[in-house]
């Protein structure tokens, strides 16, 4: 039962986002709360996953190839989700555009580069951006509830990170762009 944990956690992951959405349309703060309780969880399951499989020596092929589609889509119907509602709209709409491409570029070259059999790993400073990434999204996720929460400043704390998290992106980006254009 224990060799399952890994990949059940992605699995897992990928099966909430239907609720995840359902819950955000559910015109109330508990629906938001919920929504944000979600995606929150998501990101702890993915912090999981991974550092389980390392652990206990379960790293597996299927659970390479799922976990960064299940972190991409999360994402991206989050970020579909908050500019649907107008959370995220006028400049913030470039911060979104950006986070989405280099996600769909990185794991277009990470694909390319697994095909020569040659890895791209993950550095600390992208780890930093998915952290602030997922904080930005929480927060912004939690509507007006969590608005209230951080004293009126949710939501202007959540679209500073999420440029934040864009302006990472970009460098991030670019640094792993560098690196997989040497192999090419």
């Amino acid at each position: 039962m224990l060799s399952k944990i890994p990949l059940s956690l992605t699995y897992l992951r990928i099966l909430i986002i239907p609720f995840f959405v359902f819950a955000f349309f559910i015109n109330s703060d508990f629906g938001r709360w919920i929504t944000c309780g979600l995606f929150v969880f998501a990101c702890i399951t993915d912090y999981l996953d991974g550092k389980l499989a390392r652990t206990l020596n379960q790293e597996s092929k299927l659970g390479a190839l799922l976990d960064p589609i299940a972190d991409k889509i999360i994402v991206a119907v989050a970020i579909i989700l908050l500019i649907h509602d107008e959370t995220i709209k006028d400049l913030t709409l470039f911060a979104a555009l950006i986070i989405i491409s280099r996600e769909i570029l990185v794991s277009g070259l990470r694909e390319f580069l697994a095909s020569l059999s040659i890895s791209l790993p993950v550095s600390s400073l992208s780890k930093a951006k998915t952290f602030i990434q997922m904080f930005a999204l929480s927060v912004l996720l939690s509507g007006q509830p969590g608005n209230e929460l951080l004293l009126g400043y949710g939501r202007d704390i959540g679209l500073s990170s999420l440029w934040v998290a864009a302006v990472v992106t970009v460098y991030t980006g670019y640094k792993y762009l560098v690196k997989g254009l040497k192999h090419v």
